[in-house]
């Protein structure tokens, strides 16, 4: 039996896909189609793939042509299969000419014509105009946030708003094809969805009128300070049918989905313990983030970072949190809070004006992961065992300033029209809501 595979994303599947794979049949017996997953995607800077890996699993599997289909996972795997499959033929479009010529080595390569005139992108670009994206606030994130829309498809920047005008025209400067708004009519009349990037205790108001106006929100973390809040914004957003995410850019990191999902999976045993610090020492103290009025700290700045994977591996039914902080004009400079859920205790640390190693270490019955500083852009992580010979390591990739990931999990709510995202559920922002307002109230808080 003559054993063909081929691979692809199949992303909107077209005519085009299955020429590819009636012409792959063709030269064998027994065809095996490689469906890339969505990390590996990302990591192609494939930001614009619309349907999910399972979504074009299906699709292919409906066309009736692949005898076995499979997930392609990692950099290198095409190798592994043509051994493990013991595969005759290698088929792949002609628009990859020559790149796969090393497989020749290990079986017959064929490069298969494509068909002219349609693509994945064509279709895309065909079946939605770009969302139009606006910024309120044009500080420093917001800068970041800009070049990486560059890097998502399907969305375009719009417009730009700030409070002080020559912020919002400096930020449209840069980045062209933007209005500069001096109020916020202006601003909402050219927007379809809204990034909010202003400092923390704006966030409420301007999510709230955002919302009215039937626009989609991605709102920087944290996103509210109050579990009340939290609660009522999501419940409005979906009254409205408006999508409301927080920006939380690690949780929509594809490294730290892997992971998350790897240890809910039992690869370590059972959880019993998280472990999460995270720490910057900024010299400049006229910052907002050294501002109390502002909402600046530790815990507001930075609390939402360490709390996601304790919230994300344990749920949101926290038993109770201690925290211990050291003041400095007002503002907790360094934080270190304990977390006691039913059959765990987890801990994290944040600082701005204390410095310590910014790891994650997830305590489990079998093993524990590590995850190494800084953990919050993770684009690696170990398993690790007593035995270390069965220790492993996993490789991924942080593109630019991460912001992309956040953007795209966005945009995909947007389309598919979800209210929520498994990435990060609503009420695990309402629960992170909750813990800022503690501290806001001082409950069970001691100052060291």
């Amino acid at each position: 039996m003559k054993k063909v595979i081929t691979y692809g994303t199949f992303d909107l599947l077209h005519h085009g896909h299955l020429n590819i794979l009636r012409r792959a049949k063709e030269l064998g017996d027994y065809l095996i189609v490689g469906v890339t997953n969505d990390a590996f995607d990302r990591e192609r800077g494939k930001l614009n793939v619309r349907n999910n890996v399972l979504e074009r699993v299906e699709a292919v599997k409906a066309t009736g042509l692949a005898d076995e289909i499979i997930i392609e996972n990692y950099v290198g795997q095409k190798i592994d299969d043509i051994e493990r499959y013991d595969v005759d033929i290698f088929a792949i479009g002609s628009d990859w000419e020559g790149k796969f010529d090393y497989l020749s080595n290990f079986c017959q390569v064929v490069y298969l014509p494509r068909t002219e005139g349609i693509s994945s992108t064509q279709l895309r670009a065909a079946a939605q105009e770009s969302i139009r994206l606006g910024i309120i606030g044009c500080g420093r994130i917001a800068k970041r946030f800009a070049q990486e829309i560059n890097y998502v498809a399907g969305v375009k920047l719009s417009a730009v708003y700030d409070t002080e005008l020559q912020h919002a025209e400096q930020l449209a400067k840069e980045n062209g094809n933007c209005i500069a708004c001096a109020n916020t009519e202006l601003f909402y009349a050219n927007t379809d969805a809204v990034y909010i990037a202003t400092p923390h205790l704006s966030h409420y108001n301007y999510i709230r009128q955002s919302l009215e106006r039937g626009k989609h929100v991605l709102c920087e973390t944290p996103m509210v300070l109050k579990e009340q809040e939290a609660q009522e914004l999501f419940q409005f957003a979906e009254q409205n049918k408006c999508v409301l995410l927080e920006a939380n850019k690690t949780a929509y990191c594809p490294a730290f989905t892997h992971l998350i999902n790897m240890v809910r999976s039992g690869v370590i045993g059972e959880v019993v313990d998280v472990e999460a610090s995270l720490s910057k020492l900024w010299q400049d103290k006229t910052l907002r983030e050294f501002d109390p009025k502002q909402a600046g700290g530790s815990l507001y700045e930075l609390g939402s970072y360490p709390l996601l994977p304790i919230i994300k591996l344990f749920g949101t039914e926290i038993q109770n949190i201690h925290l211990y902080s050291r003041m400095e004009n007002g503002v907790d400079i360094f934080t270190k809070g304990v977390v006691n859920y039913p059959k765990a205790t987890c801990t994290f640390k944040i600082g701005l004006g204390v410095k310590t190693e910014g790891n994650l270490v997830i305590s489990g019955t079998k093993g524990y992961a590590y995850v190494e500083a800084p953990w919050w852009k993770t684009d690696y992580f170990e398993l690790r065992y007593e035995d270390r010979n069965k220790n492993k390591r996993f490789f991924h990739m942080w593109s630019g300033e991460g912001l992309r990931y956040e953007l795209q999990e966005f945009l995909s709510c947007i389309y598919k029209q979800r209210y929520s995202t498994g990435k990060l559920r609503r009420h695990e922002s309402i629960a992170m809501a909750a813990v800022m307002e503690q501290f806001t109230k001082r409950i069970n808080t001691t100052e060291i």
